[in-house]
């Protein structure tokens, strides 16, 4: 399919050293004990349950800008294992699990873009109202931009780490009326008690994954545990019906244009799920995004190269939202 072609200029700038590693400058002490992932609490919206996580750091300058992590397909705010608890050194931290996945409620909804856009704005003007720098990793960034797109007071920025893209090449009708069929939930059991085991799970992720190393028990149990729920097979339904639906999601080049806030996309090099190749393409779409490549590092960034995308995160809100410059060239 051939790529559009767009005129407008777009700033060419320079990876980060693949050397560089997070030494968070001051490098403050977090309390003994503290959780990675901060305390856990939950939260009714629009009748359902819903589970999020805030880290506050008295470290953190009380002005420091807030930032919202959101997780992507499958996972849950337990994917942050290694970002959460360091970059809240500097900045006040929320993380939430979608509705459908994690610790939150399994419901009988018709799970699109635009609703986990609803649910991360409602939770941010009940939690938070002040402007924020959202950060999401593949479908949690197409959500991100989605969610910045609709509710532009919300963001001071925007971090995506690979953006999938949610409008590929639709089938024919007789194709996705065969694709319902074989969505029947009678068909679909069969298939989910297979890959909802940890065995196949530790497959799968170590394929995902540059280095198959860091697939340890922690990181299966993270994807397991949300599958054993009773009515996550409901939503594994509902999910592959929506998907192949043309409203599931906006059209990125429909969104990524009319963006004016700063805008950080992290693209792991080795990345087998959303090929590098597509990063280049988004970033002619908007003037305002600084590309970063992470050499050796695959789909999951935030996990193969935590420090590294600590830093870059930290460095960037610093320099470019907060002080208000450029990104370095």
């Amino acid at each position: 399919m051939a790529v559009p072609q767009f005129s407008m200029a777009v700033p060419q700038f320079s990876p980060i050293p693949p050397t560089q590693t997070l030494t968070m400058r001051s490098q403050p002490n977090s309390p003994p004990n503290s959780p990675p992932l901060g305390a856990q609490r939950d939260w009714i919206w629009r009748g359902y349950q819903i589970r999020y996580t805030y880290i506050r750091s008295p470290q953190a300058k009380g002005n420091a800008i807030p930032l919202i992590f959101l997780h992507g397909f499958g996972s849950s705010l337990g994917q942050w294992r290694f970002n959460l608890r360091p970059i809240s050194e500097y900045h006040t931290i929320y993380a939430l699990d979608f509705l459908g996945f994690g610790a939150s409620e399994k419901a009988s909804a018709n799970y699109r873009v635009s609703l986990w856009a609803e649910l991360v704005y409602d939770f941010w003007r009940s939690f938070i109202a002040k402007p924020a720098v959202v950060i999401g990793h593949s479908l949690g960034a197409l959500i991100a931009l989605n969610t910045v797109a609709t509710y532009p007071q919300m963001a001071q920025g925007l971090v995506m780490l690979t953006l999938p893209d949610p409008q590929p090449r639709q089938p024919p009708a007789w194709a996705r009326a065969i694709e319902q069929f074989f969505s029947s939930p009678l068909l679909l059991w069969p298939l989910f008690k297979i890959v909802r085991q940890p065995g196949l799970l530790r497959v799968v992720l170590r394929k995902i994954y540059q280095n198959p190393d860091l697939v340890d028990d922690e990181l299966v149990e993270l994807f397991a545990k949300p599958a054993r729920d009773q009515r996550a097979l409901q939503v594994f339904y509902r999910l592959s019906l929506t998907r192949s639906d043309p409203e599931y999601s906006p059209i990125l080049k429909d969104l990524l244009p009319g963006l004016t806030l700063p805008i950080l996309l992290l693209w792991g090099e080795a990345d087998r799920i959303v090929p590098f190749r597509s990063a280049r393409q988004l970033a002619n779409l908007n003037s305002h995004i600084q590309l970063v490549t992470i050499p050796d590092a695959g789909h999951v960034v935030y996990d193969e190269s935590p420090e590294f995308v600590n830093q870059a995160i930290v460095d960037w809100v610093e320099r470019v939202i907060e002080s208000g410059g450029l990104p370095l060239n």
